[in-house]
């Protein structure tokens, strides 16, 4: 059974990953590709793909928005940074929701699931099993993070998560600090937190979070700390950042 595919996936790097993960399989077709939400409606009607791989995050509308205008309903595999759209995925009926960053065996997983589904032609679940589905959604453990896709000039490029020196809240933002370059991505402090390595990575205050590899020394100041990085950044932690910082490297 050949599966025609689609792409939605405004990441020019995102999108080649996944047109290189599905190439590893003869029985999935690629058949168009769309960057925004407009042209992925436009490109579903017109296509009618068996497959779509859907990001959330997109422009003009969100991947939820363009499964529901949508005039056919393709089997839908949903791929994000973020685990908070899962039960509205699951809700949508998606066959699997890839959380970014994903490796080759997370992805055939999805594409086995897909496979098997189809060519028995199942129903989507039942109510009852759709609930089980969405809570286990919930209840999923995040991937830790070991990249992020970053804007420089008018490219989008990835950074090792073991390059960044640390993340710093800018209003409804986060700046990454890498090198002696700095970035700006759209992710709260908090969704970044929740995917690092706590014993490397730690929150020295309330808007600030170092890479414990760039620490060079940390100098008591009462009951808190200083903490001077390598390239000479001075930061003055919290008490509860200090004491996890002690916890930590003490």
């Amino acid at each position: 059974m050949l599966i025609r595919t689609m792409i939605v996936e405004d990441e020019p790097l995102a999108r080649a990953t996944l047109r290189e993960f599905a190439a590893e399989f003869d029985w999935l077709a690629l058949v168009g590709e769309a960057a925004d939400g407009r042209a992925a409606v436009d490109l579903i009607n017109a296509l009618k793909p068996d497959l779509v791989l859907l990001d959330v995050q997109i422009p003009e509308m969100s991947g939820l928005e363009v499964l529901n205008r949508a005039r056919c309903q393709p089997a839908v595999v949903f791929t994000t940074a973020y685990d908070k759209y899962a039960v509205d995925a699951f809700e949508l009926e998606a066959f699997d929701y890839l959380l970014k960053p994903f490796g080759r065996a997370r992805f055939r997983a999805a594409m086995e699931r897909v496979r098997r589904r189809l060519q028995e032609k199942i129903s989507p679940p039942l109510i009852g099993e759709q609930i089980q589905l969405q809570q286990k959604a919930a209840a999923l453990p995040k991937e830790l993070l070991t990249r992020l896709f970053v804007r420089e000039k008018n490219s989008i490029v990835p950074l090792k998560i073991d390059d960044i020196i640390r993340f710093e809240a800018d209003d409804d933002y986060v700046r990454v600090f890498a090198g002696n370059r700095s970035y700006l991505i759209s992710q709260t402090l908090g969704e970044i937190e929740s995917r690092l390595d706590a014993s490397r990575f730690c929150r020295v205050h309330r808007s600030i979070i170092v890479n414990l590899e760039f620490v060079e020394r940390a100098e008591a100041q009462d009951r808190r700390l200083l903490i001077v990085l390598k390239d000479k950044t001075e930061i003055l932690a919290s008490r509860s950042g200090s004491q996890m910082l002690r916890k930590l490297i003490f």
